[in-house]
């Protein structure tokens, strides 16, 4: 029989400006047993997202913190991180979040990142969503996927965790593109999650 003592679900601050797919997908995986971790914290920049309304329905603690509201982005930063210090969240996923923070000291190396490609090709400002698969498209690339990466205080910039790289095919769309990017997304944010735990 084994002794060994798994560690402790990781806490989990989830940060969203959209849909919420990603957050569904986290929710999922926790709630099937695959991935051990507690989502302490839900925080959309924008309040009219469906992302608000699937923490919602699945009785998480949600926020709207806008941009516009704070004065800069290190005031928006400070507040958006008090609210994960205040939850207990040991880690930070952004989910489709498409503001640029500040990341304080007691959070560096604790914040990660999906994005819908292979970086540092189509990263930075604006490459977020169907721009992103757009652009992928337009280069004639034959491959694309995603990224998780550590964040740090530029967009789309910090240490790769892991990719999962998908075949771009003859007569793709964007939307087919996005589809099957978004199928790897989904294994490859858990993935991330995991490491992260066991690093710790």
């Amino acid at each position: 029989m084994s002794t060994e003592i798994s560690p402790p679900p990781v806490a989990i601050a989830v940060l969203l400006s959209g849909g919420g797919t990603t957050l569904q997908n986290l929710i999922d995986r926790i709630a099937a047993g695959t991935l051990s971790a507690r989502i302490v914290q839900v925080i959309s920049s924008k309040p009219d997202v469906f992302g608000v309304e699937r923490a919602k329905r699945a009785g998480l603690p949600v926020e709207v913190l806008r941009r516009r509201d704070f004065p800069s982005v290190e005031a928006f930063s400070e507040q958006v991180f008090e609210r994960c210090r205040r939850a207990g969240a040991g880690l930070v996923c952004l989910a489709g979040f498409l503001q640029l923070l500040r990341v304080p000291a007691d959070f560096e190396e604790r914040v990660l990142n999906i994005h819908p490609a292979l970086l540092p090709k189509f990263g930075g400002q604006g490459m977020y969503g169907h721009h992103v698969h757009k652009a992928v498209l337009a280069a004639g690339e034959t491959e694309s996927g995603c990224t998780v990466h550590v964040v740090d205080n530029e967009y789309d910039h910090g240490p790769v965790i892991l990719q999962r790289r998908v075949p771009v095919l003859p007569g793709d769309t964007p939307e087919t593109l996005a589809a099957r990017v978004f199928e790897q997304e989904c294994e490859a944010y858990p993935e991330a999650i995991r490491l992260f735990a066991e690093r710790r």
